[in-house]
């Protein structure tokens, strides 16, 4: 394996990892319009928390994928097959959430505005569930035939690993978006965004040992690289007390910070166990190597060309885009405060009438 297939191997990692990091408040906040939010207008006001930001967040997962299909078609073409439903899944929770922000904010009525509401709430909950399915089901190790093509069976797809990886997913996007929550509105709703997350912790220790119960009978990554999946596993336990310290200490930003390395480690205990295959076979000799799933040496080099020089525009355009809305919520006892709406993109939009 070479320099470059590695260092691709990790940008594909840390792309992922970016994606839930930022995608996964914005899940979060999604949940926490039915699961938190008390009315309507409340619902507005945190799906305005997140109306800048949405949809650049979501260029994480499409550049994930983009340099997926680049650097290693094989690995593309052998995913992206195996775990067809599971994707198509995932896009039409993307869209449902994505067209709920616009159709929200020019309803025309509170049922209509509700509607779309519900429809924000149900793409954050199916488009993290059946990602964090896919690549719990992933290290497990699939059915691939001499081609490299993954035939998954429904119990290779649907099992207890990747049903408890997909509720994990789900949960530490609620957390995090109560946690982004609590830097954006008012203090009295931070410290009552805080103090949900504080309680659903405790909720977070079990799962957490359940999780690394079934993943240490149910792949070989503490076997096959123990040192790293432990220390990886050690993270993950340690940013997740660290943000319940901070929760309950009524520290948003370092509640905030805690639960995205919760994130950002789940994908790293993947990324980990994964090396130096790309695709685990249940039959060993049939895995998908990192140097066989790779494209051209020249397309590679090209591609690392192209990353550093747009890499530092992305990130400035997203600092940036995060600096100029850095400020909280206009808000009065977590409402929007009535007058004229703030610059920017308001998912508000005009209110709905009765009718």
């Amino acid at each position: 394996m070479s320099f470059l297939q590695g260092l691709w191997f990790g940008v594909i990692g840390l792309l992922f990892a970016g994606f839930l990091l930022l995608e996964g408040f914005d899940f979060g906040v999604g949940l926490a319009t039915r699961l938190v939010a008390r009315d309507g207008e409340e619902r507005a006001v945190f799906m305005r928390a997140v109306g800048p930001h949405w949809d650049g967040n979501e260029v994480w997962l499409i550049t994930a994928g983009g340099a997926m299909f680049a650097a290693f078609p094989m690995w593309y073409a052998s995913l992206f097959s195996g775990y067809y439903i599971l994707l198509f899944l995932v896009l039409v929770g993307l869209i449902l959430r994505g067209v709920s922000f616009e159709f929200a904010s020019h309803a025309v009525s509170w049922r209509e505005r509700d509607v779309w509401q519900w429809a924000n709430f149900a793409g954050s909950l199916v488009a993290p569930f059946c990602l964090g399915m896919m690549l719990t089901s992933l290290i497990q190790g699939l059915p691939l035939d001499g081609a490299g093509d993954a035939r998954p069976g429904f119990f290779d797809v649907f099992n207890w690993l990747s049903v408890v990886g997909g509720v994990a997913v789900v949960f530490f996007c609620f957390v995090h978006g109560l946690h982004f929550l609590s830097l954006k509105l008012g203090a009295g709703d931070s410290r009552r965004m805080l103090n949900v997350s504080s309680k659903l912790y405790w909720v977070a220790y079990p799962a957490l040992l359940v999780f690394v119960v079934l993943a240490f009978f149910m792949t070989d990554f503490y076997r096959a690289r123990p040192v790293s999946s432990w220390l990886v596993t050690v993270v993950i336990a340690a940013a997740t007390v660290c943000g319940h310290v901070a929760a309950v200490r009524k520290r948003g930003g370092w509640a905030f910070a805690c639960s995205g390395v919760t994130l950002m480690a789940v994908i790293a205990f993947i990324f980990n166990g994964l090396f130096p295959r790309v695709m685990i076979g249940d039959d060993p000799s049939t895995s998908i190597m990192i140097k066989d799933a790779s494209a051209s040496p020249y397309t590679l080099g090209i591609m690392t060309v192209v990353l550093c020089v747009l890499l530092p525009v992305m990130l400035a355009y997203f600092i940036w885009s995060y600096w100029v809305q850095r400020g909280r919520l206009d808000t009065v006892g977590g409402h929007l405060r009535r007058g004229p709406a703030p610059e920017g993109r308001d998912a508000t939009g005009p209110q709905p009438t009765n009718k």
